[in-house]
């Protein structure tokens, strides 16, 4: 029996006239995540993507793949039949049956080629009452059942399966232009670079160290994080900054509940050059409204004067357990949460100020030479692609 994968997409529906590009985009990112497997066709038709294997392909793992690329809202592994009604239902028993034996069931049918002969309540009527007599102790229940068995009519041919696998969602990345996260080590950034990515973002990341005040195996952490966002972007760019002669002149010469602001500023600025520099138009940043003194209504207002770019947040609304969930569910929790300090956490103020006024900040920080050391630092970015 033939089996096909069949790749639903959501949100691009309602692109209207741009539909064609936006999926044309997402079949280019599936075949980029599916480079490694030989012999597939991949093609776009009715609302769906369809996925042809080669004889000794593995499924599961390509199903895995597909699972991960944004745009995806489903991925289901069905058979291929000819459209007859007869050899529908029996490839429905052969297909489906071992999965219904002993639970409950309803069958729903879609029929995209309204010349095939049977309308869809005469589809469902016969193929359930077809399995309910083949299947060993199956019951129907239309309202709530364990398993949809899908019939769905196309052009071409017919698909039969029962189940499918939930997808990412979002839209397809490269549709959304280009944005840079500001990635530390720790459990929100990533997931902040995940949420925007979703959006079509093309994602780099921007880290800053503070060689030795953070150690090889932290720049290593922040590398496995851009790893893991990798996984969903298909690649990024990790630039990393070296921070440690700004931190330590704004340790020495500037009061010590401005430390984290300014140098959150000093990030932003610098943040902004390898941005505009590598073609994004954006930055974004895991901070989420409250959670930590620099991240209070007045201290985000002077940390986004330090730039002339839009600043994307999309944790801000996020408690930490909202957050913490999202990490687990990305891959990243178990690696955020590895004990190697990041440049965040280096030289914090016991009592940094939580409602700051933006000329004091800057009274603060005019006693640095601002554009010299942003200078020196831009300079020194380390890339690496990932």
């Amino acid at each position: 029996m033939q089996e096909i994968l069949l790749v639903k997409y959501g949100e691009i529906i309602l692109k209207g006239l741009n539909r064609p590009v936006f999926e044309a985009v997402l079949v280019k990112n599936i075949r980029h995540a599916l480079a490694c497997f030989k012999g597939l066709k991949i093609y776009a038709a009715q609302a769906t993507i369809y996925i042809e294997p080669a004889e000794d392909t593995d499924m599961d793992e390509v199903a895995k793949k597909l699972l991960k690329v944004f745009g995806v809202l489903s991925v289901t592994r069905a058979c291929v039949v000819e459209k007859d009604l007869n050899k529908i239902m029996k490839a429905a028993v052969e297909y489906c049956g071992d999965t219904l034996r002993g639970s409950t069931f309803k069958v729903e049918a879609k029929r995209a080629d309204k010349k095939f002969a049977y309308k869809s309540p005469e589809i469902c009527r016969a193929v359930g009452g077809y399995l309910h007599d083949k299947v060993e102790d199956l019951t129907v229940n239309v309202t709530n059942p364990e398993h949809v068995v899908m019939v769905e009519i196309r052009d071409y041919a017919a698909y039969v399966y029962c189940g499918k696998q939930a997808g990412q969602g979002g839209l397809p990345t490269g549709t959304g232009g280009r944005a840079s996260l500001l990635l530390s080590g720790g459990i929100d950034s990533p997931v902040a670079g995940y949420m925007m990515a979703k959006r079509g973002l093309e994602i780099d990341a921007i880290n800053f160290f503070s060689y030795p005040y953070t150690s090889e195996r932290a720049k290593e952490k922040v590398m496995d994080l851009a790893k893991i966002l990798a996984g969903y972007t298909s690649k990024i760019n990790l630039h990393i900054v070296p921070f440690t002669e700004i931190q330590l002149a704004i340790r020495d010469n500037c009061p010590e509940e401005h430390l984290t602001l300014i140098m959150r500023r000093f990030m932003m600025k610098i943040s902004e050059i390898v941005a505009r520099k590598n073609g994004s138009a954006a930055l974004i940043t895991g901070e989420s409204l409250g959670q930590v003194a620099s991240q209070t209504l007045q201290a985000l207002a002077v940390t986004d004067d330090a730039v002339n770019m839009p600043v994307f947040r999309p944790l801000i609304g996020m408690d930490k357990e909202e957050i913490v969930q999202i990490s687990r569910k990305i891959g990243a929790f178990e690696t955020s949460i590895l004990p190697y300090e990041d440049c965040c956490t280096v030289f914090t103020p016991k009592h940094p100020t939580t409602k700051p006024k933006l000329d004091i900040i800057l009274k603060s920080e005019s006693v640095l030479p601002i554009d010299e050391l942003i200078e020196k630092a831009a300079s020194g970015v380390e890339t690496i692609t990932l």
